[in-house]
């Protein structure tokens, strides 16, 4: 083979090595060049930046903090004043819910029904007398025996009162018991029961001492601010007149009127067995 044909051949095989990345570097030579992608480009060394410190997870305001709506909540502001739906150092805030009265003070209605110890039931009176029986509870001491009033008064009318400060005389009593038998004998009374209804019903009219009584008591039934009836809650004993009965709350006071029952129980005898509303 002539030199010309080895150049051309020579050259043939260089551009059949070059387009496949490999570079002869002569017919003979073992050298050859690297691949594009594991060459290296020397540049001027850059001074390196310092790197952005990471995030914590779960502070508010930054990738990985507490979501509101499906965003992070902004920043906490450093002006003094609150952001609004944020907290202490920018955490999101549920809005609070207002409070709740357990027991309103204020007698305003909760859940249609106003609280019923905001209104106060005050019973008073029910201590008078008949002007003609001169301080004596012979209503109370009628219905003990088991006598129509009238009848009392009339076997009363038979006896001599010693004084408001002074006891009887053994005599004197004698014939004050019988002055009252003669009347009261006839209807079944005897002298104990007399004497037991007499000593429990007494009273010392100078010192303006009353006879045993128990004073009664009751609470209001209010629904939506409005009083709608009244509980009775002690009826009480020993009332000689029907007493006064006052209701008052937050928005004024306004008064009932009571029932008073007579009976032969000491313990009922006097009571209030009703309330109605004015």
């Amino acid at each position: 083979m002539n030199t010309k044909t080895k150049i051309i051949l020579a050259s043939a095989l260089t551009v059949v090595l070059a387009g496949s990345g490999v570079i002869a570097l002569g017919a003979n030579s073992k050298a050859l060049a690297a691949p594009e992608s594991e060459q290296t480009t020397t540049t001027a060394p850059t001074q390196d930046k310092p790197a952005k410190p990471k995030p914590k997870q779960g502070e508010a305001g930054k990738p990985g903090g507490p979501r509101v709506n499906g965003e992070n909540p902004p920043p906490p502001n450093h002006d003094g004043l609150d952001c609004p739906g944020q907290g202490e150092g920018g955490r999101a805030e549920a809005p609070a819910s207002p409070p709740v009265s357990s027991n309103p003070s204020n007698g305003e209605a909760t859940n249609g029904i106003t609280n019923p110890s905001t209104y106060s039931v005050v019973i008073s009176g029910g201590l008078i007398t008949d002007p003609q029986d001169k301080g004596r509870p012979v209503v109370l001491i009628a219905a003990a025996l088991g006598v129509p009033t009238e009848v009392f008064r009339t076997a009363f009318s038979g006896v001599t009162p010693s004084g408001l400060d002074s006891q009887p005389s053994h005599e004197l009593a004698q014939r004050n018991k019988a002055a009252l038998l003669k009347v009261l004998g006839p209807y079944g009374i005897t002298n104990e029961r007399l004497d037991e209804v007499s000593n429990f019903y007494r009273y010392n009219g100078n010192r303006t001492a009353t006879w045993h009584k128990t004073s009664a008591t009751a609470t209001a039934i209010v629904s939506d601010g409005v009083v709608t009836g009244i509980t009775i809650t002690n009826p009480g004993a020993g009332y000689s007149s029907t007493p006064t009965v006052s209701i008052t709350g937050p928005t004024g006071t306004i008064t009932a009127k009571a029932v008073v029952t007579y009976t032969q129980d000491f313990k009922t005898n006097g009571s209030i067995t009703s309330i109605t509303l004015d």
